[in-house]
């Protein structure tokens, strides 16, 4: 049987064993990973998966269950006493499948997440890992190198998802990774450590082994001689590939269930401006070879583009179907796809000479931040920025204040956006950031 098949019967057993809807999503996946640390095997592993999730409507009462013995006769148990358990739960009247209209309209294209053609085989996974490592060890430098360790990963997958009132949907995929992390020596006893990686979803599509080995070693060894940054209200250029974290923490209070459990600084904004004009994000699931790329998502909802920020202003919340019911708030879709930038001209070396005196975030290290007043507090290690150029690494330093006021200071986007994420987070600059340090 195929995977929809599979899943398609377990959503009929369940109907008749007293659900009155069912959600079922079935999956399999294949994952093969070699590490490697200097010059020897470190690890190999492969590991083939399955399973099947259920969500069942009994009765005005909902339970979630999940299993990976698809026996039948193991099945049918499960499922058996998944609805009995149902059965006991409060009543919830608005857990219920999403309505059949918010399935229609799924988009007719070809998103191009499965790479047919590209199996590996374990002496080429073997090739790149020693690649990584050589390059690493290739640059000037290179005698301050304690330790290499580098990874190369291929995942293939697909996932089948059924509704009793009408949604049926598979998706395949595949994705490739090769990354290296790189430990050197400092003099005063310290061990910076710093990394590169690429990942695709078509194995082509991954830059060269020798570029992101050279890159994690070369991003180590400048962060040889780091000193505690200087305290100050200063400008803050934040990196493409590290952005996302404060991306992230701008996200999560605009899903549904942070506004309707009072837990986020933006309820009640929708239309309102919340950041600059620089400011401007769509959520956009139809990206070829996105990462986060789907005709539909996990709820069956159609896939569309939708603004998030416009200019600043915000547009759109991340409304599933049970909190929007709660909220009475038409559903978008629960969780992030691709977020695609308006980019502006400049590349991170640009807004470095625009920045002036500044620094230049490369990590943050730790931190909180609380969703409900928009206060974080986050660790962050980088480069002093003088006269427009990359000085001395820092470290040590903090940045705290409010979401609600750094995106009004965001000055500028890059036009470099991350291309190993779904967020695609281009590099950031912010201007009179405070910033604590010695």
């Amino acid at each position: 049987m195929t995977l929809l098949e599979v899943t398609r019967a377990a959503a009929d057993l369940a109907l008749r064993k007293g659900a009155g809807e069912v959600a079922a999503g079935g999956y399999r996946a294949r994952h093969v990973e070699l590490g490697w640390r200097d010059g020897n095997v470190e690890k190999v592993s492969e590991a083939t998966t399955r399973g099947l999730g259920l969500d069942l409507y009994v009765d005005g009462r909902y339970a979630s269950v999940s299993t990976s013995d698809l026996r039948p006769e193991a099945l049918e148990r499960f499922v058996e006493n998944a609805v009995a358990l149902a059965r006991r739960l409060e009543p919830d009247e608005n857990r219920r499948l999403p309505e059949p209209e918010l399935y229609r309209g799924q988009p007719d294209v070809d998103l191009d997440l499965e790479d047919p053609h590209a199996a590996l085989d374990a002496s080429e996974r073997r090739r790149q890992a020693e690649a990584l490592e050589a390059a690493a060890r290739s640059v000037p430098g290179a005698e301050r190198i304690l330790s290499v360790t580098t990874g190369v990963s291929d995942t293939r997958s697909e996932s089948a998802l059924v509704h009793t009132n009408g949604f049926e949907g598979t998706r395949r995929a595949t994705d490739f990774w090769i990354g290296a992390e790189v430990s050197v020596r400092d003099p005063d006893g310290r061990r910076p450590e710093e990394s590169g990686a690429s990942g695709a979803r078509h194995r082509s599509a991954l830059e060269a082994p020798e570029s992101v080995g050279r890159r994690a070693a070369e991003r180590a060894l400048a962060r040889i001689g780091a000193v505690k940054g200087e305290s100050g209200a200063v400008p803050m250029i934040v990196e493409n590939r590290v952005a996302a974290r404060l991306v992230g923490l701008l996200l999560g209070p605009l899903a549904a269930a942070s506004l309707q459990q009072k837990r986020s600084w933006l309820e009640g904004r929708l239309g309102e401006r919340v950041g600059s004009e620089a400011l401007d994000i769509a959520d956009d699931p139809l990206l070829p070879r996105g990462f986060g790329s789907r005709r539909y998502d996990g709820e069956g909802m159609a896939a569309r583009r939708f603004p998030v920020f416009e200019q600043g202003v915000l547009r759109a919340y991340y409304v599933d179907t049970y909190y929007g019911r709660k909220l009475g708030r038409a559903p978008t879709t629960a969780r992030a796809s691709n977020l695609s930038w308006r980019l502006g001209p400049r590349s991170l070396e640009g807004l470095v000479a625009d920045a002036g005196e500044a620094v230049l975030v490369t990590g943050f290290l730790g931190g909180n931040s609380n969703g409900t007043t928009g206060d974080f507090s986050l660790g962050l290690r980088g480069f002093r920025v003088r006269g427009g150029r990359i000085a001395e690494p820092v470290g040590e330093m903090n940045v705290s204040g409010n979401h609600a006021e750094l995106w009004t200071r965001l000055r500028a986007v890059g036009n470099d956006p991350y291309p190993y994420s779904a967020m695609r987070t281009p590099s950031l600059l912010f201007d009179g950031v405070q910033l604590a340090g010695r």
